[in-house]
């Protein structure tokens, strides 16, 4: 049944380094395929002098935050085809974070995507999202790999949720963000980075959380990706 309603779909991607000319390609032409409204990358690895590199047609509104060191970085793509006014970008010289502020179809939206450190990524969130809590509003989407589960359940190891984890979970509560894959499905074990926080979604609001098929993509990492419709 086709999606008659305003809507955005949003998906998910650690790429895990985007320097090679035949990967670019087949991450542009992933993304053209599955043809989100907004889709958010991670560790892209690109330089700020090579951030014109990585182009989809279809998708030219491209936000990146490029640090000057080869790590990191976030990316942000948004369709062609959407309603879409830009409002105000914000992002970190490292290339952890970018935060837009835009309108979507006339309804303000907040959207964050977060790569955390691979070192003391749960404390990091924690302060960065406290830094950040005046930019978080009533209609925010946070996308985010913090190169660490805070579920019990989604971990791959024994290993217990230590106090930094817990602590990051405090703040995400405080915030009134939730994991939205999680408020779907509170038993399934995934490793997903869909958070959400849309104090009018009780009423016309509706969501959908769908598992992606596996790419083909070479040299990805490990989590599947996973696309989020908001029905606005």
């Amino acid at each position: 049944m086709a999606i008659t309603r305003p809507h955005i779909s949003i998906i998910n991607l650690n790429v895990n380094a985007l320097n090679s000319p035949i990967k670019r390609h087949e991450v542009a032409e992933w993304i053209k395929k599955q043809n989100p409204t907004i889709h958010c990358l991670q560790e892209t690895l690109l330089r700020s002098k090579h951030k014109y590199r990585f182009k989809v047609k279809g998708w030219k509104m491209i936000f990146q935050a490029n640090g000057i060191r080869r790590k990191a970085r976030v990316v942000v793509l948004i369709s062609d085809e959407i309603d879409f006014a830009i409002k105000k970008v914000k992002k970190d010289t490292e290339g952890h974070f970018i935060i837009i502020k835009c309108i979507m179809y006339q309804e303000d939206i907040t959207l964050l995507n977060i790569y955390a450190p691979n070192q003391g990524a749960p404390k990091y969130v924690k302060q960065l999202l406290k830094e950040l809590k005046g930019e978080i509003d009533q209609n925010t989407i946070v996308v985010e790999d913090l190169n660490t589960p805070l579920l019990d359940m989604d971990r791959l190891s024994k290993q217990k949720i230590n106090t930094e984890i817990t602590s990051s979970n405090d703040t995400l509560d405080q915030l009134d963000i939730i994991n939205i894959y999680r408020a779907f499905h509170p038993k399934t074990a995934a490793y997903t980075f869909l958070y959400i926080h849309m104090e009018h979604s009780q009423g016309s609001t509706t969501y959908w959380v769908t598992e992606i098929a596996s790419t083909k993509i070479r040299g990805l990492k490990s989590q599947q990706p996973y696309s989020l419709i908001i029905m606005l």
